[in-house]
């Protein structure tokens, strides 16, 4: 297999295969990446239609450090367009990055590891094939969303050779992380290690961009992210660092053809660590094995939802200066005596929703452990199913809890140290835990269609959290029956901390979620484990 020729043998059936294979999950990766900037540009061209609130935006945002952080370099905010790249660039890139690590992976490491690569490296298939096909078929998929994205913001209104360098922006941060995993699934002998360095490494990426633009500074080009950015669509318009881009990716796949020629197949260039002769006592109950398996990603979520949290606080200061003399812009935030207050709860709605999604996250790591055969051995011993069930159950609920909860106190904690009210601290933390029951009713849809229709599980439990996400944002803006918006479990939430507290529409949204789960495990009781 070493002449060029054959090491690449079947890598277009390869190919083939991978587009059969996420022919539903790349056009969903897609999509959102593309509504992402479509909403973003209606909704900046809605905000400032003219040039005093262009004017009022760049005072108050343009020169804010912690929007600068989460956003990305200044620039352009002399028009709409510009004001549009600014919002959004990151968040897509983040969905892109997202969407090229999960394809690489899925398409590599993953199938190493349940041992499909071996079966189909046993037929007619070289040794570099599935490694180029799934590396070809992520940046497939990123040369559509930048497509996709260039396309929709030109039928926006925005202007075409801007939208083309803003789509190409994003797809080219998402072809260096195809690279990146590509090389750490070499380096490493499990999926989940893959998915933590990878994410790792955009977190660094990311604070090394944001540290750079704040400071204005060269340590923004040590990120990918950074020459991404340093594009300036509908401003700069510059090729150059796009040419950056797409030259580490090439450099990255052959680093990862390098690094596979030296490797045996299933194993990673790291061997894991061996471990102990004695499980330690948290590993003794279906609950510490729960915590041992998602300890990682509820980690992860925690300091996503911090950082969130303080960053919304911080942009708090700059509502009245940006909002006062938008009328148009006001119609985005409930109707509130507080323009603060407004936004405060919008926000910690925004925190809400994503405590939702690492719940259902959460719940249905327990059927992925099902589907992959892992759960029949635990349940095979004095383990009962109630038990092993419940117990992801606990940590996406008790997850869950403590993101609202941080979130929630991290905006807090902001608020209480620029005015100087230490009031606002419990204030914006009661606030945020009024949320919880319905970020539980999320996780109990999803136990209960893990416990009753596990096959239709994850597709159906995302469903409802676009459902919530949409009907939260856009219940405002549309007009749709109000029966539409009430199914909603965030609808019969009071919006805190503009309204009272109610406990009795908290209390019913509890009950909700109690009888979801224990309709979960009642049902995981009574049906057959499903492999697969």
């Amino acid at each position: 297999m070493s002449p060029r020729g054959p090491a690449l043998a079947g890598t277009g059936t390869l190919l083939r295969f991978g587009l059969r294979r996420d022919r539903l999950r790349l056009p969903v990766w897609v999509a959102v990446a593309t509504l992402l900037v479509v909403t973003q540009s209606i909704s900046s061209q809605t905000l400032y239609d003219s040039p005093e609130d262009l004017a009022a935006y760049r005072a108050s945002i343009g020169s804010n450090a912690a929007t600068i952080a989460l956003a990305g370099p200044p620039v352009g905010l002399d028009t709409v367009a510009g004001a549009v790249a600014f919002e959004i660039s990151a968040f897509v890139v983040l969905v892109v990055a997202l969407m090229a690590m999960s394809t690489t992976a899925r398409h590599t490491r993953a199938d190493e590891e349940a041992g499909r690569t071996e079966l189909v490296r046993a037929t007619r298939v070289g040794r570099h094939a599935p490694l180029l096909a799934a590396v070809l078929l992520s940046g497939m998929a990123c040369v559509v969303t930048a497509l996709g994205i260039g396309a929709a913001a030109t039928a926006t209104g925005l202007p075409a050779r801007g939208s083309v360098l803003l789509g190409a922006s994003v797809g080219a941060a998402g072809l260096v992380f195809t690279g990146v995993t590509a090389v750490v699934a070499q380096v490493t002998g499990s999926t989940r290690a893959t998915y933590g360095i990878v994410g790792a490494v955009f977190g660094v990426a990311f604070v090394l961009r944001a540290v750079g633009d704040i400071e204005g500074n060269g340590l923004v080009w040590t990120s990918p992210i950074g020459w991404a950015q340093a594009v300036h669509p509908y401003s700069g318009d510059r090729v150059a660092p796009l040419v950056l881009c797409l030259v580490a990716g090439v450099t990255l796949f052959a680093l990862a053809v390098a690094l596979l020629d030296r490797r045996d197949l299933g194993a990673g260039l790291v061997a894991p660590r061996p471990g102990p002769a004695t499980a330690p006592r948290g590993l003794h109950s279906p609950l510490g094995l729960a915590l041992r398996l998602q300890r990682g990603a509820l980690a992860g979520w925690a300091v996503g939802l911090t950082l969130l949290g303080l960053v919304y606080g911080a942009l708090a200061e700059s509502v009245e200066t940006l909002f006062a003399d938008n009328p148009e812009a006001r119609a985005f935030l409930p109707d509130a005596a507080s323009l603060v207050d407004a936004y405060l709860a919008t926000t910690l709605a925004i925190n809400a929703l994503l405590a939702g999604a690492y719940a259902v996250s959460s719940v249905l790591r327990a059927r992925g452990e099902e589907a992959a055969g892992r759960a029949e051995p635990v349940l095979s011993t004095a383990t009962s199913r109630t038990a092993w069930l419940g117990s992801h159950a606990t940590m996406a609920l008790l997850g869950s809890a403590v993101l609202v909860v941080l979130s929630g106190a991290a905006t807090g904690a902001v608020r209480a140290a620029a005015t100087g009210d230490v009031g606002q601290l419990p204030r914006l933390t009661g606030a945020a835990l009024a949320h919880l029951p319905a970020v539980w009713v999320l996780a109990g849809v999803a136990l209960a269609l893990s416990g009753l229709l596990p096959r239709a599980a994850a597709a159906v439990a995302w469903a409802a959290v676009a459902y919530v996400v949409v009907t939260t944002v856009f219940a405002e803006s549309l007009d749709w029956p109000g029966w539409v918006d009430d199914l909603s479990p965030l609808a019969w939430t009071p919006t805190v901390p503009i309204e009272t507290l109610r406990i009795a529409p908290l209390a019913t949204l509890a009950v909700v979620a109690a009888a979801l789960v224990t309709l979960a495990l009642a049902g995981f009781r009574r049906r057959d484990l499903l492999v697969g």
